[in-house]
């Protein structure tokens, strides 16, 4: 008779670090979670550890405050896709056209496998404590930073002030970072989703269209 376990084998138990790091883990998903029917700066301590199974004072051995525990979840949230946008812009996409459907299709991509995180963002940007307002507004900072200094690689813009460059750069990550919002509230794959990609594609072609003439003066 079968006892569903390969005879001789064991799980080996988690280490302390394992375990750590898997309550950590759920701290983080229960404030996602809840976050989607309560701000974060109504969110309490209790309300996380009894999510999560842990008593309250457990909560400090992973986070100082709920504040910190919001800005671990701007920094996982902002992270990976600003690794992604990267490696869109620097892979073979080398022209303007070829950067914003690679780039958008990256960031519908990215939006219907974390939902939860840009709904947190997306709430969180305008209404949240100040620290994490400004943490999500550092790292909409660095986008904006970075893919300036790559569109000064493309041609037509040796001869761009570096102001110029930023200005373009700020128009078309405020485009993502609306585009993104909307997403939020759209089904994946629905119409309604291909109707925000198809208007972000266009607004960052329009864009594009107007700083391929112009002149700084």
């Amino acid at each position: 008779m079968s006892t569903g376990y390969a005879a001789g084998v064991s799980t080996p138990p988690l280490t302390r670090a394992e375990q750590k790091e898997r309550t950590r883990r759920a701290i983080l998903d229960a404030a996602l979670d809840l976050c989607e029917e309560t701000p974060l700066a109504a969110l309490s301590l209790r309300q996380v550890a009894k999510a999560v199974g842990i008593v309250p004072t457990a909560f400090y051995r992973h986070f100082a405050s709920i504040d910190d525990l919001g800005l671990a979840l701007v920094e996982e949230s902002l992270a990976t896709l600003r690794a992604l946008l990267r490696d869109v812009r620097r892979g073979d996409a080398r022209t303007y056209s070829a950067i914003i459907d690679s780039s958008v299709e990256v960031l519908v991509d990215h939006v219907r496998r974390q939902r939860r995180h840009f709904a947190f963002i997306a709430r969180e940007r305008m209404a949240g404590p100040p620290g994490v307002r400004d943490a999500i507004a550092t790292g909409i900072g660095l986008f904006e930073r970075e893919l300036a200094s790559d569109l000064s690689a493309l041609p037509g813009t040796e001869d761009w002030a570096e102001d110029d460059l930023h200005l373009l750069s700020d128009l078309i990550v405020s485009a993502m970072v609306t585009t993104a919002e909307r997403l939020v509230d759209t089904a994946s794959r629905s119409p309604e989703e291909a109707g925000v990609t198809a208007t972000a594609r266009a607004q960052l072609r329009m864009t594009l269209v107007g700083a391929a003439h112009w002149h700084h003066r």
